[in-house]
């Protein structure tokens, strides 16, 4: 018995790994540096026209299709439902909106929409040393 729950422990902890891989997190602000933000702004540009879920600081989570995002990771959704109505019932006529950059706790995408390997690599671009950056 003692074996098969820490297999359903490792389990779960890998899949939530998997969740939260996919799940790009990011501080937005003054604590934000400039040169990882060029890397999301990137990014959620090749997202443009996918659906996503944005959770915002005070609680309320928006999905809809990514319209287009700015340096400042300010994004504009279309097609916009919100998940708890029962709780922000003011919301659910929205069907288009900005949301400024600074009040986003996290946006989730589809796995499907992540291309890992461009991403990795723009990250080991942005964090290569000087030297190596002149190089390439």
């Amino acid at each position: 018995v003692k074996g098969n729950n820490s297999g359903v422990k490792d389990r779960r902890s890998i899949e939530h790994h998997q969740e939260l891989q996919y799940q790009l997190y990011w501080l937005c602000g003054r604590r934000c540096q400039s040169v990882n933000k060029m890397l999301f702004y990137s990014f959620f540009k090749t997202l443009v026209g996918k659906e996503v879920a944005i959770e915002l600081k005070n609680d309320v989570v928006l999905t809809g299709t990514l319209h287009s995002v700015d340096q400042y990771l300010n994004v504009k959704l279309t097609d916009v439902q919100v998940v708890n109505k029962e709780q922000y019932p003011q919301l659910v006529p929205l069907r288009n909106c900005f949301i400024r950059g600074s009040v986003v706790r996290y946006i989730q995408i589809a796995p499907g929409d992540v291309d890992t390997e461009l991403l990795q690599d723009a990250t080991r671009k942005e964090n290569a040393p000087p030297s190596s950056k002149n190089k390439t």
